[in-house]
């Protein structure tokens, strides 16, 4: 009996450390882009428990192709595994791109994303976090959201009247989708994204690669060399332009690993989530802005 109110007592004590809040991320019901029938979008918080918290947050961001978020095998289990390291993790459910619910869908999830670097930014004080340690972490097509935030912060269509730093402090990038090249793109993602017909002026906008600036955040990157969904060269075209400016990059890639392996795999011991949480916390990220 007291064993059983012990395991009792314990399992509680874990959910307690994963305490959890939605939250609308356009509270004013004013959403961007918004036709009617839209869906709102949301961020959920996950904080650590206050003996472990680091003050140290990353946004998640799921992948899906921009068809979906995969937040039960990729979001959630990283927001936990963050937290069990002390850092809150805030998962963002962005709108996929849909023309019948939103007008400029190719504006919509980066606006989203923005939008909660914004909230978090503003609200570090009542999160207990440091305004200046918020990073961003993305899947697949996530990690291609993810990216465009990383090197597209000055441009935003998000009302911005506080003049709130939209740029991430660091990223982390986990198979992810960077380049909208006919041989590199994960075309699912671009015609979600964009549409069928793509234009060349489109394709370098939302090529990664092509827009790296030494003001790009730091980055973690991870991949499977195998990888039959997302080609690694986005992976290794990014980490190289990351490098050409000058930016901190840690590349993570293994030899056999395949796409979607998120935070668990059964049939590997993955082992990217214990080594970014140490790169995390070895602050690549503190260099003068």
């Amino acid at each position: 009996m007291r064993k059983t109110l012990a395991l009792m007592l314990a399992n509680l004590a874990v959910l307690l450390c994963f305490s959890q809040e939605k939250i609308n991320l356009y509270p004013d019901g004013q959403i961007p882009f918004a036709k009617e029938g839209t869906e709102v979008p949301t961020i959920t918080v996950f904080r650590p428990s206050k003996n472990t918290a680091k003050g140290t947050a990353v946004i998640v961001c799921s992948g899906g192709g921009y068809g979906g978020r995969a937040n039960t095998v990729e979001g959630i289990p990283a927001c936990k595994k963050l937290n069990e390291a002390g850092i809150t993790a805030f998962l963002v459910d962005y709108r996929v791109p849909n023309d019948k619910k939103m007008d400029h869908k190719e504006w919509v999830p980066l606006t989203d994303a923005q939008r909660a670097i914004q909230y978090v930014r503003e609200n570090a004080r009542l999160y207990k976090i440091d305004a200046d340690r918020i990073g961003i972490m993305g899947f697949s097509a996530g990690g291609h959201l993810v990216s465009t935030v990383g090197t597209q912060f000055t441009e935003t269509k998000l009302q911005n009247q506080k003049g709130t730093s939209l740029r991430p402090d660091f990223m982390i990038l986990v198979y992810p989708v960077i380049s909208f090249a006919d041989s590199l793109a994960h075309l699912g993602s671009r015609k979600n994204l964009v549409g069928p017909d793509i234009t060349p002026e489109e394709i370098r906008k939302y090529s990664s690669e092509l827009n790296v600036t030494e003001q790009t955040p730091p980055t973690y990157i991870t991949s499977g060399m195998d990888d039959k969904v997302v080609d690694v060269k986005n992976c290794l075209y990014f980490s190289a332009a990351l490098r050409q400016q000058g930016v901190p990059v840690e590349l993570f890639l293994y030899e056999k690993g395949k796409h979607g392996y998120g935070v668990f795999n059964k049939e590997a011991s993955l082992q990217w989530i214990d080594d970014c949480i140490n790169w995390i916390k070895r602050e690549p990220y503190k260099r003068k802005q």
